[in-house]
């Protein structure tokens, strides 16, 4: 791993910690010297200041950003999140993994990400508009359907990208809608969005299944870690095959059930109250207890970092599927490629490219004007995680990598490739 010192915006341990990875594998499979310095950065980076009037009178000033990593291969691509703890290195680690992902599944795209420092639970829907439509209009000259398309991410939903569309398309004088996706289906959405990722991530737990001789069904148990977007349809496509949701955890606290959950039922219960802590028809745990719960399946799909090297030690699972972005740490992960072999990870540019793939489908049915059924998309997008996740496997395999290096420097190889091929300008 190459020692360089961070610009000061970009010192952030989340984007150390990616950038440190991506210089890992760039050195294991020997890639261009020239490329590597390249692609350590995002090209461009914007940082927004949003002045609103909130409903109390007062003008509050929030901070955002759009953050261009890589658009060798296309156009950028990448989700817009709201949280208290969004900063620029943040987003530019997001937006590296970004460019490593459209690369592994074969999208003709390139990785970005945006967000803004704000709580959007704290906001009201009034305030949230002006909040997205004054971002929307200062990165107005960054984003479009052949220079960056954002999507929903952390915090956001098909509202607020149904207001970046609006506004994006009311400075155009016309309606552009390949601007952003997942856009409900009403104003040129995508059939099949709201569940892509977690349909991929139950594709690629599918595969791996297969590949391990483990059936899918009454006998699998399976914990999950958040259940919002993604974990949710994860676990409810899970409990739909038979296998049995035992263990929940979210940031409000952890609950188990040995006889199984109906992850409806939990769903409905966290869209009311906003947390686990009062469902009776579980036992509330530790985060320590639910990771040590004896599973066959574990999904993480909360945030980043939170699989720690303690609570690996500690884990009785045979797969992780890694729904969130990033969620196992450094140290962790090397445990688990080194002690911990019989734990069969699907990592994180693998197991959630699903919501990116969907996204890229709405961003070609948005320039043609033409729409596929919610089938059609399932079939395209099982084609896909399918045929990518045998490619990283067969990687693997071939070169004895972990599913991680193999994901991650077939993503970045494909990249490089293209980069050497276009040259340097001017």
């Amino acid at each position: 791993m190459t020692t360089h010192s961070l610009p000061p915006e970009l010192e952030h341990p989340f984007f150390k910690k990616v950038q440190n990875q991506f210089e890992d594998i760039a050195e294991i499979i020997n890639l261009d010297h020239n490329i590597t310095t390249r692609l350590r950065y995002p090209f461009r980076s914007i940082c927004v200041s949003i002045p609103i009037r909130l409903d109390n009178g007062q003008v509050r000033l929030f901070h955002g950003y759009r953050v261009h990593h890589n658009d060798t291969l296309g156009p950028c691509k990448g989700g817009t999140r709201y949280s208290p703890i969004v900063n620029l290195g943040e987003i530019a680690a997001l937006a590296m993994l970004m460019t490593w992902k459209c690369a592994l599944v074969g999208l003709p795209l390139g990785g970005s990400k945006g967000g803004i420092a704000c709580d959007p639970n704290a906001r009201s829907r009034n305030e949230l508009q002006k909040i997205t439509r004054r971002y929307t209009s200062e990165i107005i000259n960054f984003i479009g359907p052949n220079i960056d398309s954002p999507g929903p991410d952390m915090g956001t939903n098909e509202q607020v990208m149904a207001w970046m569309l609006d506004t994006y398309s009311a400075h155009r004088g016309a309606t552009i809608n390949s601007v952003v996706t997942g856009k409900p289906v009403t104003v040129g959405g995508s059939q099949g969005r709201q569940d892509a990722t977690g349909n991929g991530v139950l594709f690629t737990i599918e595969e791996t299944a297969k590949r391990i001789g483990l059936e899918l069904g009454e006998k699998v148990r399976v914990s999950v870690q958040g259940l919002g977007n993604v974990g949710g349809v994860s676990a409810r496509n899970l409990q739909n095959l038979g296998c049995k949701v035992i263990a929940i955890s979210d940031m409000s606290g952890s609950i188990s059930n040995k006889d199984g959950f109906n992850v409806d039922h939990v769903s409905a219960h966290l869209q009311k109250y906003k947390t686990l802590e009062n469902y009776t028809e579980g036992e509330i745990i530790s985060k320590e207890e639910f990771f040590s719960t004896p599973t066959e399946i574990l999904i993480l799909a909360a945030t980043e970092n939170q699989l720690t090297l303690d609570l690996a030690k500690k884990l009785r699972c045979r797969i992780i599927a890694e729904g969130a972005n990033s969620p196992t740490t450094t140290e962790a992960d090397l445990f688990l490629e080194k002690d911990r072999p019989e734990i069969f990870v699907i990592p994180d540019i693998l197991c959630n490219a699903g919501g990116v793939t969907v996204s890229y489908f709405e961003w070609v049915q948005g320039l043609q004007n033409f729409f596929w059924n919610e089938l059609e998309i399932k079939e395209r997008l099982k084609t896909i995680m399918v045929r990518a996740f045998a490619t990283v496997y067969d990687y693997a395999k071939k070169n004895k990598f972990s599913m991680r290096t193999a994901a991650l420097a077939n993503g970045i190889e494909k990249v490089g490739g293209a980069m050497l091929l276009r040259g340097l300008y001017p």
